[in-house]
């Protein structure tokens, strides 16, 4: 029954509907760990600059601390306790007095194809949404002739683009598809998803010595594992915001298994890997070895 002293735990978090749907997994969890009522727990929602700028890409106007740093903020004032997370939208380089001290058991990681059963089905030259180089990526080296065009918004807003057939298709990622209820699209099983994508991540101040153990009973040990592998490639591959990688990690017979690939943005290219995270290999070999077989165009996207 341990909580925070006089005070409801208060927890930050984007105010979109997925947003929001996550933060209160992560309360349930928290009241469920602890035998908590609903008071407490109090979800503050924060208006993120990426949810106010909508019509450009983010790795435009500064990538993916466009959805954190409002949140780090409030966290750093003490006016929240705990940040919520989609763990793939979260800088690979957090700051030092920040820590993702635990994560929710992982869901589906794949992406979902909105608009047709499969990419083959998509019509000579059709236009798909998608404002993430991975995405893009990966649908023009299996579809040159497709055209991808920018965009932006929430989930019902990008569905509502492919109903009024403002676009033939778009991707999105099957794990917030679910937890909005909503069973459209088809999933991709050979389209490797994003780093960390499906996992929901709880941030804090790394001084909260008092919110440690509160966190850590909701942490799940195999996606935290996996999820700092991903991250760890992330970070040995460098690049920024226009780098299309992907990877997914798994436990395999006790030990992680990375697989991974990184791509030209035109999707000409595509150098995949895979590697064992055992008897000291690490994300970084796996990260060396994709750029040593990548074309020295590739390697530039990596800043090497």
């Amino acid at each position: 029954m341990t909580r925070i002293p006089d005070r409801p735990l208060r927890i930050g978090t984007r105010g979109s509907p997925l947003a929001l749907a996550q933060a209160e997994m992560v309360a349930a969890a928290l009241r469920a760990a602890h035998g908590w009522d609903e008071a407490a727990i109090k979800i503050v929602p924060i208006t993120t600059t990426g949810d106010v700028v909508q019509d450009r890409p983010l790795a435009e106007i500064g990538g993916k601390a466009l959805w954190t740093k409002e949140l780090d903020q409030t966290l750093l004032d003490g006016r929240t306790d705990v940040s919520v997370h989609s763990m793939k939208d979260v800088e690979t380089i957090r700051p030092d007095d920040l820590a993702i001290a635990a994560m929710l058991p992982r869901a589906d990681p794949r992406d979902r194809l909105i608009g047709a059963g499969r990419i083959a089905d998509l019509p000579d030259g059709a236009v798909v949404g998608t404002s993430s180089p991975r995405r893009a990526a990966q649908l023009l080296a299996r579809r040159p002739d497709l055209s991808i065009v920018p965009i932006r918004g929430n989930v019902q807003t990008r569905l509502a683009k492919v109903a009024r057939g403002e676009i033939a298709a778009i991707l999105l990622a099957a794990a917030g598809l679910d937890r909005l209820g909503i069973a459209d699209g088809a999933p991709l099983d050979d389209l490797l998803s994003a780093p960390a994508q499906g996992a929901i991540g709880v941030e804090m101040l790394a001084a909260r010595a008092d919110l440690r153990p509160l966190l850590a009973a909701i942490d799940d040990e195999a996606t935290s594992r996996c999820v700092h592998a991903e991250r760890a490639l992330l970070a040995a591959l460098g690049g920024d915001c226009h780098s299309a990688v992907a990877a997914r990690a798994e436990i395999d017979s006790g030990a992680v298994r990375l697989d991974a690939e990184i791509l030209s943005a035109d999707g000409r290219e595509v150098c995949v890997g895979s590697i064992r995270l055992a008897d000291g290999a690490t994300p970084a070999d796996l990260a060396s070895d994709l750029l040593v077989r990548a074309s020295p165009a590739l390697r530039a996207m990596f800043g090497r």
